[in-house]
């Protein structure tokens, strides 16, 4: 594997989903890549808080404070041709940090190089903010479906444990799909993963 390969960013920011941050950021620790996990307006050391949302039989899911979650880059002058791949955590921070010039222009960034991008949950409003989606099949929590299809994606009805891979972009609706989308993101990254 050559060094850049060795590299992922996670963007995050308050109030990210537990689960879809720490999850990859570990899982890809454990097969060898540098996870680096970036806020906007944020610097290495400093941490962002998250949130876990859960499923209990409401009409949406339910939300609880998280943990903080210590981050190990800073945003400000990334290096993003250092990076191959792009992970997109969901939560709640994708609805502000979609209006963030810096990072549309990151995701783009990977979408027009076709490396390799994951975006769970809400994560995909990232994409459609960033109009990357259009002709896409990709999945997304059930509530940003309308965004998808508006951003001329063609969304897909999963369960909630699975993903979605199109090309060089892989996508799963919430947190119980980790397992998938890890297992679909770093086979595009070139790791064989077998069960």
């Amino acid at each position: 594997m050559d060094k850049r390969r060795k590299k992922i960013l996670i963007l995050a920011g308050d109030f990210t989903e537990d689960y879809e941050v720490m999850v990859p950021y570990q899982t890809l620790g454990v097969f060898g890549l540098q996870a680096d996990v970036a806020c906007p307006g944020k610097k290495a050391g400093e941490s962002i808080k998250t949130a876990i949302h859960d499923f209990e039989g409401d009409q949406t899911y339910t939300e609880k404070p998280g943990h903080r979650f210590l981050l190990n880059a800073t945003f400000a002058g990334l290096r993003i041709e250092e990076y191959a791949g792009l992970y997109l955590t969901g939560g709640r921070s994708p609805e502000y940090l979609r209006l963030n010039d810096e990072v549309l222009d990151i995701i783009r960034y990977f979408m027009k190089l076709s490396r390799p991008v994951a975006a769970i949950c809400h994560g995909v409003q990232l994409l459609t903010a960033a109009d990357v989606v259009r002709g896409r099949r990709l999945t997304a929590y059930p509530s940003v479906k309308p965004e998808v299809e508006m951003a001329g994606g063609i969304y897909i009805d999963t369960e909630a444990d699975e993903s979605v891979a199109d090309g060089n972009l892989v996508t799963s609706p919430a947190w119980p799909g980790n397992t998938a989308i890890l297992r679909d993101f770093v086979g595009l990254l070139g790791i064989s993963v077998s069960f």
